[in-house]
């Protein structure tokens, strides 16, 4: 390898591969303006536009917003396996800039109808259903194969860092200038985005134009994971109680600390920053990964508690970064743990439905402690999901130290390994 080589494999992989680089900054803008219009909808329905009914709306906002990805996933997966990745990337990108520009245009000749924000929501929601597997899928198009997992890496970090820069800009821009302004902002990002995607050649391109080989079926990849099956729904049922979250947030700022948009930023950006420094620092924990990760889920329930027994501004923030940095532990060492245990033909099945079992909990979740909202106080909410939380907690610790005493009565059982350390 020559010394010019040398220092271009130094480089960052979005600046020394400008189709990566170019793609990458598509997915920056179109995940941040998905996560900017989510926040800002739910703040601009509580402070703003919401009457007696303000959780249940919100809570039926957000349940709409992640229906899309669930209900459409066999759908979203025969487009993606039938059209070229780049087309489908930038389709979905400029028809949710387009919706989203629309509802700017109306909202600012009139106030826009309640029924149309929801129309907007479920739009922008069902694009960004597609963007995302379609982007995760085109990866291996874009990179040389010594380049897949630092592109896996910049793709799985990006997610954090627009979910964070979206939630801390939502309620912000919703305050300065209501909801069109949020519209009017994410149609310019995702219109941006397309632009961008839609110019880019995919130098290793070729997939997306026919269907994926047979595979076993869902059912029998779960079948032969019966630990893995079971843990997942530990997380799904924790996933009731941890997503809801994005509903208690923006009451509990209304009811409790009185406060404004830049309040409920705050608490978005902690809880942000807490999953990204839970994403870097996971990996390095001593501890068996269903141990961590039910031992995090007590620290969540404790945090999650904390501030329905101590209101205030600083406790609320401090709770959010301790629950986000739980939340990226747990990510990290529960993806570790499937990708050791799970066969490498399985992956593609199981993924999707992991995807789909934990999605389909927010729905639940939204609606469940939105319409509680409307009768409980938002510190009661507080206190719930971390009661909540603790006997699924308790489950998960109970299945891992099954698991281990299992392991430790068959010394000879062999030890799954990660994909691509098998020689």
């Amino acid at each position: 390898m020559s010394a010019a080589s040398a220092r271009a494999r130094r480089l960052p992989l979005v600046l020394r591969n400008p189709s990566f680089g170019r793609v990458w900054a598509g997915q920056l803008l179109t995940q941040a303006a998905s996560r900017m219009f989510q926040v800002g909808a739910v703040w601009w329905l509580v402070g703003f536009a919401g009457g007696e009914h303000r959780g249940l709306d919100s809570g039926l906002f957000l349940m709409v917003s992640t229906v899309p990805a669930v209900a459409l996933a066999p759908v979203i997966a025969r487009i993606v396996a039938r059209h070229a990745h780049r087309t489908v990337l930038a389709s979905a990108a400029t028809a949710a800039g387009a919706v989203a520009m629309t509802a700017a245009a109306l909202s600012f000749a009139g106030a826009l109808p309640m029924a149309a924000a929801y129309a907007v929501g479920l739009v922008l929601a069902g694009c960004q259903a597609v963007f995302d597997p379609c982007l995760t899928t085109s990866v291996p198009e874009l990179v040389e194969d010594a380049d897949i997992e630092s592109a896996t890496g910049f793709e799985l970090s990006t997610q954090s860092v627009a979910g964070l820069c979206g939630g801390l800009l939502g309620p912000l821009v919703v305050d300065a200038g209501a909801l069109t302004g949020v519209t009017a902002t994410c149609g310019a990002a995702y219109l941006l985005a397309g632009l961008l995607i839609g110019s880019t050649r995919f130098p290793h391109g070729g997939a997306g134009d026919g269907p994926a080989p047979e595979r076993r079926t869902l059912r029998r990849v779960l079948a032969g994971l019966p630990f893995i099956r079971r843990v997942l729904v530990c997380f799904a049922a924790a996933n009731v109680f941890t997503t809801a979250v994005y509903v208690v947030m923006p009451l509990y700022t209304q009811e409790v600390l009185h406060a404004t948009g830049s309040t409920v930023a705050s608490l978005e950006a902690a809880l942000g920053a807490g999953t990204l420094l839970g994403s870097f620092t996971g990996g390095r924990l001593p501890g068996r990964p269903v141990t961590v990760c039910s031992v995090c889920l007590m620290v969540m329930a404790a945090a999650f508690g904390l501030p329905g027994l101590f209101a205030g501004h600083a406790v609320a923030v401090v709770s959010m970064a301790v629950i986000g940095w739980c939340l990226g532990v747990i990510g990290v060492r529960f993806v570790a743990l499937c990708q050791r245990m799970v066969p490498a033909d399985d992956k593609p099945a199981f993924f999707a439905v992991m995807q789909a079992v934990l999605g389909a909990t927010f729905p639940v979740a939204s609606l469940v402690f939105g319409a509680l909202g409307d009768h409980l106080t938002a510190t009661t909410l507080c206190l719930a999901q971390g009661a909540g939380l603790v006997p699924v907690a308790l489950a998960l610790w109970r299945l891992g130290s099954r698991a281990h005493a299992t392991e430790q009565h068959t010394p000879d059982a062999p030890v799954p390994v990660p994909a691509g350390e098998a020689s």
